[in-house]
């Protein structure tokens, strides 16, 4: 399935395309600052991305954990990325009634893993007419995904993407089974892998969540290999200081060099 997002089209007969961005919006500033650096990359290296940042982290670890701000305000600063960078916008929603709101700005609205199965925030995102990326459950198996697309389908959507994520693997673990892929390309839709959040070890700190960035390349190459149309990538140029997902998120300045890398090892595979 082909499927036109701004500019450029992804699916099996295209370009490998990324979605980058830090995890949370975390200031208009930095936000700002990210996208003016992903887009120069972007730009330099040919190739497709879409920007991504989250307005709100619903589902952190501990209470006290920094979300991002409100969504008027995240849809705001969203709207100055894409009007002073002329990218196409990813974002996340957790609740029905979010899916109107973000639609105005947004040309990907995202389904997270842990809400894969919730139907009425499926069809709310479905209804909009905006292309929809569902993260596949670290509690599913990849052909469980063929229900949720019949969700969207059935609720209006005509452009559906999958991302791969990880599979919940014994406690504060997941594991990326590439078999996914290829099983879940099977259901005529364009599939992501998600090279960063597969690396979480979920609340593996007690209050906070863990991962093993230093596998991010490794993982990327791999999914490539297994025929992903799309790698998915936080980023973040200290990712120490990151106010969500510190210990996945690529390094700003490490960016450049993988990118490079992972498009050539594409240019082989597809």
């Amino acid at each position: 399935m082909e499927i036109k997002i701004k500019n450029f089209s992804v699916g099996e007969n295209h370009q490998l395309f990324f979605i980058l961005g830090p995890c949370v919006i975390e200031s208009e500033k930095h936000t700002l600052f990210m996208a003016e650096e992903i887009t120069r990359i972007a730009i330099d290296l040919k190739i497709p991305f879409i920007f991504k940042a989250s307005f709100d982290k619903a589902n952190r670890s501990s209470i006290h954990s920094f979300r991002g701000v409100d969504i008027k305000k995240g849809m705001k600063i969203l709207q100055k990325v894409k009007e002073k960078f002329k990218v196409p916008i990813l974002t996340d929603i957790h609740e029905p009634d979010q899916a109107k709101i973000v639609a105005e700005v947004v040309d990907v609205i995202q389904i997270p893993a842990f809400l894969s199965r919730q139907t009425n925030l499926i069809k709310a995102a479905s209804k909009t007419g905006k292309t929809v990326n569902i993260k596949k459950g670290q509690f599913l198996a990849p052909w469980d995904m063929k229900n949720v697309i019949e969700k969207c389908r059935e609720s209006g959507a005509k452009n559906i993407m999958l991302t791969e994520r990880g599979t919940t693997f014994g406690y504060n673990n997941l594991v990326s089974d590439m078999r996914s892929i290829p099983i879940m390309k099977k259901f005529d839709v364009p599939v992501i892998f998600d090279a960063t959040h597969s690396l979480q070890l979920p609340t593996g700190k007690g209050n906070e969540t863990g991962g093993m960035r230093e596998f991010v390349p490794n993982l990327a190459k791999s999914a490539i290999a297994a025929g992903a149309d799309g790698i998915f990538m936080e980023v973040h140029h200290d990712p120490k200081k990151a106010l969500s997902d510190a210990a996945t998120q690529w390094p700003l300045d490490k960016l450049y060099n993988l990118l490079a890398e992972l498009k050539l090892i594409a240019s082989i595979v597809r």
